[in-house]
């Protein structure tokens, strides 16, 4: 699949290029696996010379050798004898970069955690000493979310403080996936653009998957998930039981709870029996993976809380596949399939709320939108969006089936933000599959 995008990414990552000809840079690469971290950087480089590290678990000095090879290849300067140490490989790389400028990425950056932890700190003592001298573009990038993280923000770390630029790399918006889906297909359906936001959530790698594939439909992409040695069926233990370690099944089984729909705290706790107010905190703050939400107008401290999964793959993955692994386990492909298929509709729905959020941020036009719900889940309204200069508010209706959505019903829930926003110009709108 051909490179989609990410202009902004790479016109910042072309800047830092710029600026490091006049003092050194760090950069933080992050994102979630196969969101195309790696990818996004190579781009960036095409016209460039770059030395590319790629960390893996093995004793340093083989990886030292390999990278030796390397700057030996690509980087105008004698090397003697044999280097064994990453401390300095660094340092002479920094040393090189007060002559001449130096491309270098770092991949899998976490990974010197396990080959020898203090390397970080060796980094730090050379960058502090170098910096302000060096021609040198570091791009240090990661899959494991929580580590990158750690490694860069917090303030008990050697290296928190240093990173000069941050790119947190995100999933494909709507309209760029509207454009994958219809160049490789011209004739696809609403239907078929609705699957595709929810089966890939706009991550570049299960993007590219389904397209070199030619499988774009609904049937044609769950054909392509449930079969034997599908690539996808894995997925979701495959990317998050590294990051969480030994407690990864009591995650698993809260965010397959949340994406069947149990969205509250309390009605996780009663199904599990045991306090989760810990997990919670983690899988939003640290993992990035759930997302508070509160009411539209609700104040910060107000209870009333909903969670759900940001990433719509794995909303997919822990709904159907983890759920029926009983079923996956035997090979009763179809079995889980034609579940599937039989709750596609009613599943879709939040997601089709989600798809018209993110496309009315992209407008520009509102400065918060989210849902609406009063105590007990009663009047329950799908968007609210709100411009508080202009002093405007659109409320709306999502459905599947726009024969479904009633315009009156709606006016009837919002009477109480009606009567609340008195001198805001209103406007009441119904969305479903066909304004996509």
């Amino acid at each position: 699949m051909k490179f989609y995008n990410r202009n902004k990414e790479l016109e910042l990552l072309s800047d830092i290029r710029q600026r490091s000809l006049d003092i050194a840079q760090m950069t933080m690469v992050l994102g979630r696996r196969r969101i195309g971290k790696t990818r996004l950087i190579l781009k960036s480089m095409e016209e460039e010379k770059f030395l590319y590290f790629f960390v893996t678990r093995k004793d340093e000095s083989l990886l030292c050798e390999e990278y030796l090879n390397q700057i030996k290849e690509k980087v105008d300067t004698p090397v003697f004898g044999t280097i064994t140490t990453f401390r300095d490989i660094f340092a002479l790389i920094m040393e090189t970069s007060k002559k001449q400028p130096i491309n270098l990425i770092i991949d899998e950056f976490q990974e010197f955690q396990n080959i020898n932890p203090s390397i970080y700190s060796e980094i730090q003592n050379i960058w502090d000493r170098n910096k302000d001298t060096s021609m040198l573009n570091l791009i240090l990038c990661g899959s494991i979310y929580t580590l990158m993280k750690k490694i860069f923000e917090h303030y008990k770390e050697p290296l928190f403080g240093r990173i000069t630029e941050r790119i947190h790399l995100e999933p494909f918006k709507t309209e760029v996936l509207k454009d994958i889906l219809y160049e490789h297909r011209p004739d696809a359906k609403k239907f078929d653009l609705l699957s595709f936001y929810i089966l890939t959530g706009g991550v570049a790698k299960y993007i590219e998957h389904f397209v070199d594939k030619l499988k774009l439909s609904l049937d044609e992409m769950l054909d392509e998930i449930f079969r034997p040695n599908s690539l996808l069926i894995d997925e979701g233990r495959n990317q998050l039981i590294e990051e969480f370690g030994k407690d990864y099944a009591t995650y698993f089984s809260i965010l397959s709870l949340i994406a069947s729909g149990k969205t509250t705290r309390q009605a996780i706790e009663s199904v599990l029996q045991k306090d989760i107010g810990g997990y919670m905190g983690r899988l939003e703050k640290d993992y990035n993976i759930i997302k508070k939400v509160r009411p539209v107008f609700a104040k910060p401290e107000s209870r009333n809380i909903k969670y759900f999964i940001n990433d719509n793959f794995l909303n997919f993955w822990f709904r159907f596949i983890y759920k029926y692994r009983s079923a996956i386990e035997i090979q009763n492909y179809d079995y889980v399939k034609n579940i599937v298929k039989r709750d596609f509709e009613t599943y879709s729905g939040r997601l089709l709320e989600k798809y018209f959020m993110e496309k009315l941020s992209l407008t520009g036009d509102f400065g918060m939108i989210g849902s609406y719900w009063e105590k007990g889940n009663k009047n329950e309204i799908d968007i609210v969006a709100v411009n508080e200069q202009s002093k405007t508010m659109l409320i709306a209706e999502v459905k599947i089936n726009r024969e479904k959505i009633n315009i009156d019903r709606l006016k009837g829930k919002a009477r109480k933000i009606v009567n609340t926003y008195n001198d805001y110009a209103i406007e009441y709108k119904g969305f479903s599959i066909d304004d996509m």
